[in-house]
């Protein structure tokens, strides 16, 4: 499991880079914006509108809802969780299944394409680094089952 572990590492720092990255930046470039829901109240980050009651949104507004959606409400607060929790896994020598590592991979492949410059391409690298370390994983069992059914 040392190399599996060692990959499940390099996948979760890869993603922990990825998603605390896309945080710092949106500090760096909208600083204002979020300290002015400090100012205002953290609800007045994405104020909530039920009704199309005639309202215009403002520059402001609309600045203020494209921060929250590429900060907070980005992909990366749920990649750093998700970073967390593999190299927490990792450390404890559980596997992580290949299905995350898919998922991973296809979900920064779509990003990237949309999104294109972007970073997103190097969470290919995690998605492709979890499946390694979840096959590593089912490799020796899968030998010494077939060793047994031979005997």
């Amino acid at each position: 499991m040392k190399s599996g572990k060692r990959l499940l590492r390099w996948a979760s720092g890869i993603m922990l880079v990825l998603g605390i990255g896309h945080l710092s930046l949106l500090a760096l470039v909208a600083w204002e914006d979020v300290t002015g829901w400090v100012d205002r109240g953290m609800w007045a980050a994405v104020p909530l509108e039920l009704a199309d009651g005639g309202t215009v949104q403002t520059v402001e507004s609309l600045q203020n809802k494209v921060t929250f959606w590429s900060g907070p409400g980005s992909f990366a607060v749920p990649l750093i969780l998700l970073g967390c929790l593999i190299w927490h896994l990792a450390g404890r020598g559980v596997a992580v299944p290949a299905g995350v590592g898919w998922g991973v991979a296809t979900w920064c492949a779509l990003g990237g394409v949309l999104l294109v410059p972007s970073p997103f391409f190097a969470g290919v690298i995690s998605g492709a680094l979890i499946i390694l370390a979840a096959r590593k994983k089912d490799r020796p069992g899968a030998a010494r089952d077939r060793e047994m059914d031979l005997a």
